[in-house]
This record gives C-alpha cells, structure tokens and sequence, in this order.
C-alpha cells in the first residue's frame, strides 16, 4: 500500500467533512484554484475567438496572399499587372493553395441628392469564392459576376447604405475621375455588414469587367490575383515559395508582379492583434499566482495543525520525504476538485457565448457585436495541465517546513 497516497486521502475525506479546524483554508485554496482555471479558460477563448474572428474578416476582404503590381503598392488606383489562363493554372497548381481569383479596383464616390461618400469598386470575376459575403450577407443576393459583361450591379455595405439613406433595389450615381469625370449608375443587388469598418465603409462589390473598362486597361490586365491557401499555419512558407517564383517577374505588359501576405498587407492589424497574446500571458501568470499562493496559504495551515501527527509519523519511523508527500497528494486532491469546478464554470461560459452570444459588444469599437469565443481540445488541455503542475511545484518550498518539526516538541503540540 502506498502510504503517503493512503494518507492524504484519509486527512482529505475529514477536511471534506469539516471534522478539522482547516475546512475554511481548505475552501479559500480550492475557490482560488476554481476561480484562476476559469478565468484562464474564459480569457484563451475570448482572446483566440476574437484574434480568428478579426483574421477571418480581413482575409475575407483580401484572400491570404495577394499578386499585384510593383508601383500600386498600398494604393486602390491600381497599375495592372496581365493574368491569363495560364498563370491562374500555374498558381491552382501549387499544393498548398486552395483558391485563385482575380480582382480590379477603381477608387470613386457615390453621390446622392442630399449626400456623396468616397468608395472602392471593387471587381470580381465568375471564379469570385463569395463564401465570405454571403455569410455576412443582411439582404438581397451575390450576383454572378462577370468578366466578359457588366451587369451594372453592386453590393454594398450596410454602413454604406445607412450614411446615403439607401435600400435594396436603389439605383446610385457613381463617379470616377481619371483624365475626365466618368459616371456609371449602379443597382444595388445585395447588403453585406462585416462589422469591419475599415472595410465596411469602402468596398462595393461588382463585375471585374466593368471595373477594368474604367481603368482603360486591355483584355487579361487586372489589379491583381487573390490566392487563399489550405494551411494559414503555412502562410509564411507558402508566400515564399510563390514569391521566388513569380516576384519581380514583368509581363509583356511591363507590369511588375509583387507577391504579399495578408500579414504583410495589414502590419498594423497583425501587430494590435498580436499584443493580445502578451495580455494574455500576463492573465495566466497572474491566474497561477493566484491559485499557488492560495493553496500555499491553505497547506501552511494544514501543516500547523498537523502538527502532532507529522511528530507521531517521524517518531513512527517516517522520514520527511514520505511525510512530504502525504501533504503534497493531499493539495493534489484539493487542486484537482477546485480544477473541476474551474473547468465547468469556463466551459460553461464558453458554451453559452458560443451558442447565444449572451455577452455584446460594441461594433463600431470591437469590430464585433458579441463577444467571440474560440477553444481547442489541445489549450484545454495545455490550460489544465499547465496549473496543475504549477500549483504542485509552487508547494514544493513550503513542504520543507515540515523538515523543521522536531518529533520530541510536536508530539506535545495542541
């Protein structure tokens, strides 16, 4: 029989029955563990939720990685760069891509009676993945776009939409200035809301052909080609590789092709977004903190009143290390009730966000309207884990007191 095991579960079983004086240390230690495991758990889910749901948005706008033209860097009044049949199989053969599709854009402003707004026109052709705004879709549809015809249809953000005072179905003035003042009227087809105001209040979405038109560009010249990949884990990698094939290469043109990330595109988002993983390093260090300290507290106190019965083991014949342990398996039964609780209260909370979004935000501040949440059997995991070995190491000092009680003095001990 292990007795150091056997022990611990007896002194556990007359704490959990509140015989000892220890009952309220007991539950101040198991409270502090339940309390930091959920609000790790809460704090992970939220800060991965929000950083996936911020990504995905940004993507959905710009694809993983993006081809363009050398000299239209970081601007929406484009040079075009010439993609064919050929370069878009080229580009659909690369193992690690997923979708290719091409994409004009021509900056301009709508203008109304009483109101005008600047925009991007963004075109699209037949192959336009549209998964993305349908599913942020409010009203109205995603029309077939075209790169042969224009269709004169557009769809436009709900932002957009509210600032001109427009519905489904209205027609709109658009104007674009280049060497003279062209205008198109446009339907509106479909009302998209991302939440993503950057975004929100600049793109409309259309046909690629009417867009190259209005740059006056020849039949195979865009903007530039959008490429989604399988794996974001190997964006980096895949960028690369297609970069050192096709980066600074001129078509017959004379356009340059200039190869980017959706991370190199957007610094300053991938920067906000990757402080979040510091505040989250500081929650789970302070969580720890917590829940070790409150359960170093809770064993200090058992020791003292333990006292009597680690002097009657030592006269027994147990040497410290056994006594040791009897004490630390004791902490391992109260972590690991506190971690149960821990673990139901943030799953609770997860679950309950994820399916009803009980918690909202605001969207103009967020770029969300509730709080996202987002978790993987593998951070659970890492969570748990993690706090249990924590909270056993940050015993292992404090256990040494029980080296200092002398069996001649303690035995007399109330």
């Amino acid at each position: 029989m292990n007795l150091p095991l056997f022990l611990s579960k007896r002194i556990y079983r007359d704490t959990s029955d509140g015989k000892q004086v220890s009952r309220p240390a007991v539950l101040i230690a198991m409270i502090g563990i339940a309390i930091g495991l959920a609000v790790m758990i809460i704090a992970v889910s939220v800060v991965i939720g929000f950083k996936t749901e911020i990504r995905n948005k940004v993507i959905g706008f710009g694809s993983h990685i993006q081809i363009s033209n050398f000299d239209a860097v970081r601007s929406y009044e484009t040079r075009p760069v010439l993609v064919n049949d050929s370069m878009m199989a080229a580009l659909s053969d690369y193992e690690e891509v997923k979708h290719v599709q091409r994409y004009s854009t021509k900056p301009g402003m709508i203008k109304t009676d009483d109101a005008f707004q600047g925009m991007v026109l963004k075109g699209v052709g037949p192959e336009f993945d549209a998964s993305f705004f349908r599913e942020h879709l409010l009203e109205g549809e995603i029309p077939m776009f075209s790169d042969s015809a224009s269709s004169n249809q557009v769809v436009i953000s709900k932002t957009l939409a509210n600032k001109l005072h427009l519905k489904l179905g209205d027609k709109i003035y658009t104007y674009y200035i280049q060497d003279d003042v062209r205008a198109r009227r446009l339907t509106i087809k479909g009302i998209y809301q991302t939440n993503f105001s950057e975004y929100d209040n600049l793109f409309l979405l259309t046909d690629i052909c009417m867009v190259n038109r209005l740059n006056g560009w020849e039949k195979g010249q865009v903007s530039g080609v959008e490429i989604a990949v399988k794996d974001y884990s190997k964006l980096e990698e895949t960028t690369y590789r297609i970069a050192a094939d096709t980066d600074n290469q001129l078509d017959y043109m004379g356009g340059v092709y200039y190869v980017r990330n959706i991370e190199q595109l957007n610094p300053q988002i991938f920067a906000w977004l990757g402080l979040l993983d510091l505040n989250v390093w500081v929650i789970l260090i302070l969580m720890v903190g917590v829940a070790g300290f409150t359960m170093i507290s809770g064993l200090l106190i058992l020791i003292i009143e333990r006292t009597n019965m680690i002097g009657v083991l030592k006269a027994l014949g147990a040497n410290d290390l056994t006594i040791r342990k009897v004490f630390l398996w004791f902490s391992v039964f109260l972590i690991g009730k506190g971690m149960l609780w821990g673990n139901l209260i943030g799953l609770t909370f997860y679950f309950i966000q994820m399916q009803f979004g009980v918690f909202k935000l605001d969207p103009e501040t967020y770029y969300v309207d509730t709080v996202p949440v987002s978790f993987s059997l593998l951070h659970f995991v890492l969570i748990n884990v993690g706090t249990l070995l924590a909270a056993v190491l940050m015993l292992l000092g404090p256990s040494f007191l029980i080296t200092k009680i002398n069996p001649a003095t303690s035995m007399r001990y109330e």
